[in-house]
């Protein structure tokens, strides 16, 4: 097989998790998206008592449209197309409407990974649903990730688009990326996928550090135009756009009423205008992360975290003594 096949038009995996790789709730923002558009159903999931800490990310009650309450635990899943008696069965599992409908090379092949990253055992986790992504036939990962970067909220939030696989990288123009420091369970996917034989392409989102606390739409949009380019897929966005402008607009205001913050902004502006090219390089983005580390206090191990949803404790706009 050619490795390189399943980024145009082979069976698909794109996988998302929730925190430490989920700036803005960008990456799993996009993966929602399309296992929504596409109708898929869960096919396979881990066991969360092997690798999750309850005291860590903690199981959550919710309640449905009849009233009733019911626990739901952290963990991870596997979704894909459903299993359909006939042609016209197939096609009444997918949204009625053309507009909002994922079209493209595989579009009916695609498959979606979502959780929550695991506290534990992540050898054994990678293992399980590199397992899992054999068993249903996928010839190429998509990881998405997101990270709080000095980037501009005005400006297009750029994506950097990497591989571990040789031929990916000359065959779609992909980058090496030279990080070195902690990573999170992304990468440990991707290198026992690749290790198994599954070529893999990492997606990160540059996600604007000073509004760290609300989900980012603008950067969702981000990483589905990228996800669109590699693949040849049209994933509409429905009213995505709109709530990107509203989130944009939404931080003009608090900028507006704070000068520091305006000022700092525009110190950004003026850095992002000055690069040639829209997409940041593999040594900028490298950068971008060490910083977003220090930010958040992590130490070699990846300790110190701060509970998902919190963001850099530093204000870079706020004068030192305040």
């Amino acid at each position: 097989m050619n490795q390189a096949a399943g980024f145009e038009g082979g069976r698909l995996l794109v996988v998302a998790f929730e925190g430490w790789n989920d700036a803005g709730e960008a990456a799993t923002g996009a993966a929602k998206l399309l296992a929504e558009r596409l109708s898929l159903v869960e096919i396979a999931a881990v066991d969360p008592e092997l690798y999750f800490d309850y005291q860590f990310t903690r199981p959550t009650i919710v309640q449905g449209d009849d009233g009733s309450r019911r626990i739901e635990w952290p963990g991870a899943s596997l979704r894909g197309p459903a299993p359909s008696i006939d042609a016209d069965a197939a096609a009444s599992d997918q949204p009625t409407d053309d507009d909002e409908r994922v079209t493209g090379p595989g579009a009916d092949t695609l498959h979606v990974l979502l959780g929550a990253e695991p506290a534990r055992s992540w050898k054994s986790f990678a293992a399980e649903l590199v397992d899992q992504a054999l068993a249903a036939d996928i010839e190429g990962v998509v990881l998405l990730g997101a990270m709080l970067a000095d980037a501009p909220h005005t400006r297009p939030l750029s994506v950097f688009a990497s591989s571990e696989n040789r031929e990916l990288r000359d065959r779609l123009g992909l980058e090496r990326s030279t990080y070195e420091g902690p990573v999170g369970i992304l990468s440990v996917l991707a290198d026992q996928a690749e290790r198994a034989g599954i070529p893999t392409i990492s997606l990160w989102a540059s996600v604007p550090h000073y509004v760290h606390n609300a989900p980012s739409p603008k950067a969702v949009l981000a990483l589905l135009g990228k996800l669109e380019e590699l693949t040849g897929l049209s994933i509409p966005r429905g009213t995505l756009e709109d709530e990107a402008k509203t989130w944009e607009s939404g931080v003009d205001a608090l900028a507006a009423e704070d000068e520091d913050m305006a000022g700092y902004i525009e110190q950004l502006e003026r850095a992002r205008d000055a690069v040639d090219a829209p997409e940041a390089s593999g040594e900028a983005i490298a950068q971008e992360f060490e910083r977003y580390l220090r930010r958040r206090g992590d130490g070699p191990d990846g300790r110190n975290e701060p509970p998902r949803g919190e963001g850099p404790r530093d204000e870079p706009w706020r004068p030192r003594d305040a």
